[in-house]
């Protein structure tokens, strides 16, 4: 199960940047063999990360992956002519990436990619009331 899709690349950077990025044989569409396989090279780089943490593939895809997902696919697009910003958003997923295989940031998810079950509930004690008519005495 791939972390984005062709309408996630879409609805964040546009068609016609994914048009520009893919199209090589000039007939003015997105590629979805060269997109797909950008994809591909996206979701195994992600997969070495989230690999060495959790069972993969991942039962529930938390939604924190996809913008990473799709940063990652962009770069791979852009190859060896990539802006300052598509290399910086690049570098921002595969830091936070490394935190996650490194167990310092959690996608929130068990480590057979379920979506872990918190336990660490707020619980509320109270002693009584305060001030009822009983207590009050003539105040109320």
């Amino acid at each position: 199960m791939p972390y984005c899709s062709k309408q996630d690349l879409i609805d964040r950077f546009g068609e016609e940047e994914l048009i520009s990025l893919t199209d090589r044989d000039g007939m003015s569409m997105i590629d979805d063999q060269v997109l797909n396989q950008a994809i591909a090279d996206a979701d195994a780089l992600m997969d070495g990360y989230l690999g060495s943490r959790y069972q993969l593939p991942l039962a529930n895809v938390p939604q924190s992956l996809k913008p990473l997902a799709c940063n990652m696919t962009r770069y791979q697009l852009h190859d060896d002519q990539s802006s300052e910003q598509v290399t910086e958003r690049n570098k921002a997923a595969h830091a936070f990436l490394k935190s996650v295989s490194k167990g310092e940031i959690s996608l929130g998810i068990s480590e057979g990619g379920e979506s872990a079950q918190s336990t660490d509930f707020a619980e509320i004690q109270s002693s009584g009331s305060v001030f009822s008519r009983s207590n009050s005495k003539s105040f109320i």
